[in-house]
């Protein structure tokens, strides 16, 4: 049966698409939440996605923003093998919402140390992306969070993910039930996309990563805002489906503030001194994960990406730069959320249940 969508030129108008979306989506939302994916068949596309059989992680110590950034990633960059000359770099970062002092963005002084660190490398173009996921105005978002100055000074482009023009990609994975998605075609265009994440926790995914970064490389156009679509497949679905379909090809976390508590937005400060990076985001997560606290495993996104994706098991992730172990500290975890905890038994949780956004 014919598509009626397929008609509608491609573009801001495809906006319609997702109206379509979430009429069909909404009456499964409270379903598609409770489900965790492994009761769900592993349908991935094997001939696009390939785990490979060790993957390389990076952690480096850094304490301030303040001090040279530049150095720590070109260092993580050549600890992990990137090769970028040549290549057009996208940076995607954790721009959500802004409030004056709290942890919730990436900080655009790692963003800016970024764009000048991959110029040095000879990147053909540094381009900055992201589609906020709460504030529709992403110009007085990038005004806020001081990022905007920042790149203008840089000369540095930036664009916003959620009006730009899009087109259809198959995903390689479809727990979320969906065989295609609608992509900006900044994204699509790209050479390198770089996952740009603050290492944070999340009130219904339990940590938000290199992999749930990926939330902001969907149009609010056509998926609404807070990309309420994806939400109403299932977060943890749509983390591994995107993850899997765009494949960013490195991670650079922010862990130097992080967020504790009831995040990724009501948090609370929470200072690692840390940076990670990796080619592998399933790998990159999982590490990140232990340095939270967190039992990889015990994420339902992450286990799955697990089993196809990319490498969870620390047998199978070559940690270089410093050992994330002594570096390791609890993040302070909401109730619902006692069970990822190391030493928790799985399934353990508090009285309190995660709200908001």
């Amino acid at each position: 049966m014919k598509n009626p969508f397929d008609d509608i030129p491609v573009g801001r108008r495809v906006f319609l698409g997702g109206l379509a979306a979430i009429a069909t989506a909404s009456s499964a939302l409270a379903l598609s939440q409770r489900l965790r994916l492994a009761v769900l068949p592993q349908k991935f596309d094997r001939r696009a996605v390939r785990r490979p059989a060790q993957s390389r992680v990076a952690v480096l110590r850094a304490g301030d923003y303040d001090r040279d950034l530049v150095s720590p990633i070109l260092e993580g960059a050549r600890l992990c093998g990137l090769e970028v000359r040549g290549r057009g770099v996208i940076l995607k970062p954790n721009l959500v919402e802004f409030e004056a002092g709290t942890p919730i963005n990436t900080d655009p002084r790692l963003v800016e140390a970024a764009v000048e660190a991959f110029r040095r490398m000879g990147a053909s173009s540094v381009r900055v992306a992201e589609g906020a996921g709460h504030r529709r105005e992403t110009e007085l978002l990038l005004e806020g969070t001081g990022l905007g100055p920042r790149l203008r000074a840089l000369e540095a482009p930036f664009v916003d993910l959620n009006l730009d023009d899009v087109a259809k990609r198959r995903t390689a994975s479809w727990f979320t039930g969906t065989r295609e998605m609608w992509f900006p075609r900044t994204l699509l265009e790209g050479d390198l996309l770089v996952s740009m994440p603050r290492l944070k926790t999340h009130h219904l995914a339990g940590a938000t990563l290199s992999m749930k970064n990926l939330f902001g490389c969907v149009p609010g156009a056509v998926y609404g805002w807070p990309k309420n679509v994806l939400h109403w497949w299932g977060i943890d679905r749509s983390i591994v489906d995107l993850a899997a379909t765009l494949r960013p090809a490195f991670a650079i976390v922010d862990g130097i503030v992080g967020m504790e508590g009831n995040g990724p937005i009501q948090g609370t400060e929470k200072r690692a001194g840390v940076l990670v990076f990796g080619r592998d985001p399933v790998a990159v997560d999982a590490t990140c994960a232990r340095l939270m606290g967190i039992v990889p495993e015990r994420l339902s996104w992450l286990a799955a990406a697990g089993e196809f994706l990319g490498n969870l098991r620390e047998d199978r992730i070559v940690q270089v730069g410093e050992p994330p172990g002594p570096l390791a500290q609890p993040f302070a975890l909401i109730g619902s959320l006692q069970g990822l905890r190391a030493g928790s038994p799985p399934g353990a949780a508090g009285s309190s249940r995660a709200s908001g956004h």
